[in-house]
């Protein structure tokens, strides 16, 4: 989505907003090739180095790793972007029926790639709702329809949809799925079984996208916020507080024993905790990178946030399926001959895998061609 300052009224693109989705679709890029598993292997398992690159991988529970916060940053992403895309579309004469019209015929593309995602993965026709882009699907629709409302209205709908979550984990009865923070035994593991006749091995959720549609209507409201007449130190030191405070509230949560950081069910404090994060990124990149106008070294990030859609579909399904393994042949076969470490091999394979889909962002960027639904 192209995002303008709104307040500036100029043409220069909201490059921290640039930076923020293009630095995400990387790490998710980089997950792709397997560069993150690599790095936990021989020689560097085992180092102190692995404890550095075990932050690129989910935690297994309870807690929250670095890895944790790319799918809430991706979320709220797409929540700032929203206002700056609602706008532009009304500037162009776009009515707001049809607006919404196409808003929920991409939540419904959305939909359709998360579910076929799934069916790629699993080699055969299945219904799961566990990707990325199934979640996104619905929380765009709350954060839309939210959307018109005051501020003060959407966060009270997000802290609500929290402790709607919480209480229902807490109080659900049916025997088997009444312990809320149990991988499999919780209430979101009986909607699963509603919704899909199946749980997630990995503790995976569905109705994820009921708390964490606060990322995303977080996003909106900080996107608001950006576009208006408010001065750009007013604008970073309200995100940063809000940031800091939700951060705080999260983590004391987890310490003091009341709701556990577990981000494989998205609980209250899991939310909290991420959606800080979230913020205080924002308000450090908008900072750095619009205020300070530090920018010249955020093009190669920018690149991988021009298509995001498309390069998460095409290291999910050519690269994944294919175009690693064809990649492979050639680095590894070559390197074979001189009797190269394994892990070197496979180092330089994943690297080999990024550069080459960053120079097919590259070429898709150059050539103005924008993957849009």
């Amino acid at each position: 989505m192209e995002t303008k300052i709104k307040s500036t009224g100029s043409n220069e693109r909201l490059l921290s907003l640039d930076f923020f989705r293009g630095i995400t679709m990387f790490l998710l890029v980089a997950e792709g090739t397997r560069l993150w598993s690599v790095l936990v292997q021989d020689p560097i398992a085992g180092t102190v180095f692995e404890s550095f690159f075990e932050q690129f991988h989910h935690h297994e529970w309870n807690g929250l790793r670095f890895w944790d916060l790319v799918q809430p940053f991706f979320m709220f992403i797409v929540g700032v972007a929203m206002p700056f895309s609602y706008a532009k579309r009304i500037k162009q004469g776009f009515s707001k029926n049809k607006i919404t019209r196409h808003i929920i015929q991409r939540c419904l593309i959305l939909l359709a790639f998360g579910v076929g995602l799934h069916c790629g993965y699993s080699r055969k026709l299945v219904w799961e709702l566990w990707n990325v882009l199934s979640q996104l699907s619905m929380t765009i629709l709350i954060a839309y329809f939210l959307m018109r409302y005051k501020w003060s209205t959407q966060i009270l709908v997000s802290i609500g949809l929290l402790l709607f979550t919480e209480i229902a984990f807490r109080t659900f009865s049916v025997d088997g799925y009444n312990q809320p923070f149990v991988k499999g035994h919780n209430f979101g593991s009986w909607m699963d079984m509603i919704l899909m006749g199946k749980t997630n091995d990995g503790g995976w959720l569905a109705i994820n996208f009921i708390p964490t549609a606060a990322h995303t209507i977080w996003g909106v409201v900080a996107g608001q916020l950006l576009m208006s007449s408010k001065s750009e130190k007013q604008k970073v030191k309200l995100i940063a507080i809000a940031g800091a405070v939700i951060l705080v509230t999260g983590y004391l949560l987890d310490w003091t024993s009341v709701t556990p950081i577990i981000k494989r069910i998205s609980t209250s404090s899991f939310v909290l905790a991420s959606g800080g994060w979230a913020l205080l990124v924002l308000a450090l990149s908008y900072w750095v990178i619009d205020i300070k106008k530090i920018n010249k070294w955020i093009f190669p990030f920018i690149i991988f946030g021009t298509n995001p859609i498309f390069i998460y579909m095409f290291f999910n399904t050519v690269g994944e399926q294919w175009f690693n393994k064809f990649v492979g042949i050639f680095t590894i076969g070559f390197l074979s001959w001189f009797n190269t470490p394994e892990f070197l091999m496979q180092l330089v394979t994943s690297l080999t895998i990024l550069t080459f889909e960053w120079f097919l962002c590259y070429y898709l960027y150059k050539r103005k061609i924008f993957f849009r639904i």
